[in-house]
């Protein structure tokens, strides 16, 4: 089983930090398909004996490891769609649901799947709805979780407060090309000026 990893030094100054505040990371961590998919498993371990009987990924990203997660445990998959983005672009302070929690969560242990928990609120907001659907009990997990994620997640493969850099996300294709993230790149801009401040 893998370990859970920590590089969460503290809280950054001003307390919980704002979504793509990429400036108050701690650094940058590039993971690799092949780490995303040992954290993934590591998830499975450690959600097996929590007796999940339906497992909900949150879209876009969360379903990667949602995926992982119910193909290990050989359970449903069910997706949601809920986020700040609308297509690339932040728009929205919080987030904005895009597509209901679905009634097949009445009566079923729920584990409710991100890809990162940053604030803890997009994990609590889904938590909370499966649980109004009449869930018999709920449980989050993400791949990576933030120190200042409040709530945290129930279970969680990495806690970093690193800027992480998912491989989904680290070049897009624009006309052909797989050119780098513009986002990743601005986030890592700003780390060098928070620095050079610093």
């Amino acid at each position: 089983m893998l370990a859970v990893t920590s590089v969460c030094d503290r809280r950054p100054e001003g307390g919980q930090p704002r979504p793509y505040d990429y400036a108050n990371r701690r650094g940058v961590r590039y993971l690799s398909w092949d780490e995303v998919a040992t954290l993934s498993q590591s998830l499975a371990e450690r959600l097996q004996g929590d007796g999940p009987e339906l497992v909900v990924g949150i879209a876009r990203a969360g379903v990667f490891p949602a995926f992982v997660v119910a193909a290990a445990l050989r359970r449903e998959l069910c997706v949601v769609r809920i986020s700040r983005r609308v297509d690339r672009e932040v728009k929205f302070e919080h987030p904005v649901w895009r597509g209901p929690v679905p009634q097949t969560v009445a009566g079923q242990v729920v584990v409710v799947v991100d890809e990162i928990a940053d604030t803890g609120e997009t994990l609590m907001l889904v938590r909370r709805s499966v649980a109004e659907q009449g869930a018999a009990r709920v449980v989050t997990a993400a791949l990576v979780a933030h120190s200042w994620a409040l709530p945290p997640p129930d279970v969680v493969s990495l806690m970093s407060d690193e800027f992480v850099v998912f491989p989904w996300d680290a070049r897009i294709l624009v006309s052909g090309r797989w050119v780098p993230h513009p986002e990743v790149e601005a986030g890592i801009q700003a780390q060098h000026r928070r620095k050079g401040r610093s």
